[in-house]
């Protein structure tokens, strides 16, 4: 019992250690000082999933992964880089997952498709619902 409580005990803690205790990265958490950069930067941030907390974008999320990647972004748009060849960068490092609008491609298709299978199948249903109603 007392293993038991102790691995518990781990498990449950182990988030505190999910993160480094290295300082954030410089850009992370700062605004750039112009702020043409820094809206083009908001904007991209916005677009990118965080890859640890796979729900929020770079811009929402706290983790350090999200941080980094929020300093890389800032970083390239000071040099002078478009937010398009960051994001293209992004999509080969990452894949296709770092971003919210994924392209449509033979990987990518179910996400594409698969809503619109769902919502045939609903109005599918519910027609078939209402023509039994109707009929008792």
């Amino acid at each position: 019992m007392t293993r038991l409580l102790i691995l518990l005990l781990f498990l449950v803690g182990a988030p505190v250690w999910a993160d480094s205790k290295l300082p954030p990265a410089p850009l992370a958490n700062v605004q750039l000082k112009d702020p043409a950069q820094e809206r083009q930067a908001q904007t991209l941030m916005l677009t990118l999933r965080c890859v640890v907390c796979q729900g929020q974008s770079i811009a929402d999320s706290n983790a350090e992964m999200a941080g980094d990647m929020r300093a890389l972004v800032r970083t390239r748009i000071a040099a002078g880089q478009s937010p398009e060849a960051i994001r293209a960068w992004l999509i080969a490092r990452y894949g296709d997952y770092v971003s919210y609008d994924p392209p449509l491609s033979a990987i990518t298709a179910p996400l594409w498709i698969a809503p619109l299978v769902l919502l045939a199948l609903g109005v599918w249903f519910a027609r078939a619902s209402f023509k039994r109603r109707r009929r008792a």
